[in-house]
This record gives C-alpha cells, sequence and structure tokens, in this order.
C-alpha cells in the first residue's frame, strides 16, 4: 500500500504523515493520494473534509482513517492488504501495555478497597 499526501492545511498534512508513515510514498508512485481540497478527475484521490462530500469527514481517529483507506484500496482494485495488520514488534509492545494497565487495574482497586475498610472501621 503505497500512499501520498497533500494537504493544504500544516496540521492535517502532519498528522496524517505521522498516522501513516508506514505508507507514505511520493505522488507518483502512489496508489492513493489523501487530500484537503476535492478532486474530480482522480481516481486515486481520497478527499478529508467536514463536508458531505468527503471520503472521510474530519474529525476522525487513525483507526477510522486506516478503515476508510482499506475500503478505498480495495474499491481502487489494488491487490488487497490488510492496513490495520500490526508488526510482531507492536503486538509484543501492546501486550505488554495490556499488562501494565491490568496490573495498575488490581492495584487501584486494592487502594478503593482499603479506603472502604477505613472509612468503615472508625
Amino acid at each position: 500500500m503505497k500512499i501520498a499526501v497533500e494537504c493544504q492545511s500544516p496540521l492535517l498534512q502532519k498528522s496524517l504523515e505521522v498516522f501513516l508513515a508506514r505508507y507514505l510514498s511520493s505522488v507518483k508512485q502512489c496508489d492513493i493520494v489523501v487530500r484537503d481540497t476535492q478532486c474530480l478527475n482522480d481516481v486515486r484521490c481520497f478527499y478529508i473534509a467536514s463536508n458531505e462530500k468527503a471520503d472521510l469527514k474530519k474529525p476522525f481517529s487513525k483507526s477510522q482513517l486506516i478503515l476508510a483507506l482499506e475500503n478505498r484500496y480495495e474499491s481502487v482494485g489494488c491487490v488487497t492488504k490488510e492496513l490495520h495488520e500490526l508488526p510482531k514488534e507492536e503486538t509484543i509492545n501492546f501486550d505488554i501495555l495490556e499488562r501494565r494497565i491490568e496490573l495498575l487495574t488490581r492495584e487501584y482497586q486494592h487502594n478503593i478497597i482499603n479506603a472502604i475498610k477505613a472509612f468503615y472501621e472508625k
């Protein structure tokens, strides 16, 4: 999947570059061009805006962006590739994050129980 980003808004441009860093390519070599201005004659154009004619309406999340781009990628007839598949190393980091959240949740639960016990023991 090769994606180029051409936006007039510097904030949107940078955000999309961060979200799509793994897929960035030049306009000449890309499968999809993400823009914040409407383009009529380019099949590869993916329009992001606040109006109803947009392919993706603002505001949006990274997952919404990836899902919308995946749908466009398939509709254009490109070779299907799942955009939301994470590399193995990112999955491992997610597992570490999940364990950390579980640990913090247990610690928070323990603190609440201790506070309730202390309140009722008085």
